[in-house]
């Protein structure tokens, strides 16, 4: 991944899945990293964005990303 390469959100869940979804697309070689608001995670509460997750990639590999998600 280069350092100048934008990241895009491939996908929005709970912090917990969003872990799931993360191994998932790092065992199919697509290196990810994981975007969210900590309040809602130390409260353990998801209200208007609060422990929400978005599972993020870089741009360039962001479409096959979409389809392996797209096939589960």
């Amino acid at each position: 991944m280069s350092t100048e390469e934008q990241l895009v959100t491939v996908y929005t869940t709970t912090y917990p899945a969003a872990h799931i979804i993360k191994g998932r697309l790092e065992s199919e070689g697509i290196p990810a990293l994981l975007s969210y608001e900590s309040a809602g995670l130390v409260y353990g509460i998801t209200v208007d964005g609060l422990g929400e997750a978005k599972v993020m990639v870089p741009e360039s590999l962001a479409e096959q990303a979409r389809e392996i998600l797209a096939v589960e």
